[in-house]
């Protein structure tokens, strides 16, 4: 039960067996839809996935949907609610988490707000809201801006994240988070920048803090648009990382951390900051290593050891891959696929190590679909599944979309999938005597 639905603690259910070791794989935006080139299948249903599959054939399976149907949710919504934050009660803004993942401060009354480095043309016209998904000289660019002096003695702290994602905390007196997003959304091509706004004009603190982050995202590009990596990207005929693009924007928020809640030693394993930054959040140790990148190129043989060494100390990991969600948002649903596939590759890696070991859950869901012919993320439900030694199994045989209606979790929300995990684990909750 979530203490932020206002439920109590209540006396907890350990003793009615074992603690198991728990592995949770989360596969961002696996879910899609149907693909003319595909036979009008899915990716995932095409997909040939032989060691999911057996899991799925020996464990119980449902839909899963990130925060409520019809809802779509971001990357850190549907992450909230798969480390078991009910995101209605919780959520309080990308820019804090992000903040948060990529180790920065953030003090009482800091505003934070998720940026993307992107291009523009002379108007502000986007040409690419990732700049070519840009992956080398970020923290150049981010020491050129941080330390930015805005109007009424406002300091920006400014950090590069992942690829073309980065964080800015504007630091000074009566700042608001009530504002709008200067991001204009997927698809974005030739759409100008929008001007961030007051979601309520005429409160003042939010009038004040929209001006000041439209000062920030004009001086960006005046920065920018001549730095010596942007130089030698456009050279090279790369996009310029040549302006900040703001979306996201909260301010720090005290919340129950879900290890200490539980009372479990838990790890996530990510490339990713915003996962990062959750994990942390929630209690959990961060683990991240060079080569585990956001992307399709990510090292999924270090990821596969990494969490064969984290489960060794934990009672609970989870494991995060990027590339499905990646692959949705450029509209390729053949690398999605072959992503797919190579991943289920190493999981059969996973299963070939933890043979004759029978303490071990492994769990897999999706913080949201991603539709490669939307190229954004939707509110569909996403496939997820629980595979254990005591599972009263259900009748699915293989991975996929469709195939997923009939399981026996029937359909859920995720953090109701996160407790379900737990309650396997016997650490959550009793509800009366």
């Amino acid at each position: 039960f979530q203490a932020e639905d206002g439920i109590r603690d209540v006396e907890r259910s350990r003793g009615l067996g074992d603690v198991y070791k728990r592995q949770l794989i989360i596969l961002d935006g696996l879910a899609d839809r149907p693909i003319p080139e595909l036979d009008n299948l899915t990716p995932l249903e095409y997909a040939k996935t032989p060691n999911f599959d057996y899991l799925i054939r020996n464990g119980i399976s449902g839909l899963v949907y990130p925060a409520a149907p019809g809802v779509r949710v971001g990357t850190d919504v549907g992450i909230l609610g798969l480390f078991g934050y009910n995101p209605f009660k919780v959520y309080w803004g990308r820019g804090p988490i992000e903040a948060v993942g990529a180790g920065l401060v953030l003090n009482k009354g800091d505003v934070a707000v998720r940026c993307n480095f992107a291009t523009v043309d002379e108007e502000f016209r986007i040409i690419d809201r990732r700049a070519g998904r840009i992956r080398s000289g970020t923290n150049e660019l981010a020491k050129a801006l941080d330390g930015m002096k805005l109007d009424d003695d406002v300091v920006v702290n400014f950090k590069e994240g992942t690829e073309h994602r980065a964080v800015a905390i504007f630091r000074g007196n009566e700042l608001s988070a009530e504002i709008t997003d200067s991001d204009p959304g997927i698809p974005a091509e030739g759409k100008k920048i929008k001007e961030v706004k007051a979601i309520t004009p005429g409160f003042t603190f939010a009038d004040k803090t929209a001006f000041l982050f439209n000062q920030f995202i004009r001086k960006s590009y005046e920065i920018l648009k001549n730095h010596p990596v942007n130089q030698e990207r456009i050279k090279n005929n790369l996009l310029p990382a040549n302006i900040l693009i703001t979306r996201g924007a909260g301010m720090k928020m005290k919340v129950r951390k879900i290890a200490e809640r539980f009372n479990i030693n838990a790890s996530a394993i990510s490339g990713e900051t915003v996962v990062i930054g959750i994990a942390k959040i929630a209690g959990f140790n961060p683990v991240t290593k060079k080569g585990m990148t956001s992307n399709i190129d990510t090292d999924l043989e270090l990821k596969i050891n990494v969490a064969l060494q984290e489960l060794e100390k934990n009672d609970f990991v989870i494991l995060h891959i990027k590339g499905t969600d990646i692959a949705g948002h450029d509209n390729q649903p053949l690398k999605k696929m072959e992503f797919i596939q190579k991943i289920d590759s190493f999981i059969g890696v996973f299963l070939d190590n933890i043979k004759g070991k029978d303490d071990i859950y492994i769990a897999c869901s999706s913080d949201h679909a991603t539709p490669c012919r939307i190229r954004d993320h939707t509110a569909d439900p996403v496939p997820s599944f629980i595979w254990g030694k005591d599972l009263l199994t259900d009748n699915v045989t293989s991975f996929g979309e469709r195939n997923f209606f009939s399981g026996g979790l029937g359909k859920i929300r995720s953090n109701e999938f996160i407790l379900t995990l737990l309650d396997f684990m016997g650490v959550t909750y009793k509800l009366g005597s």
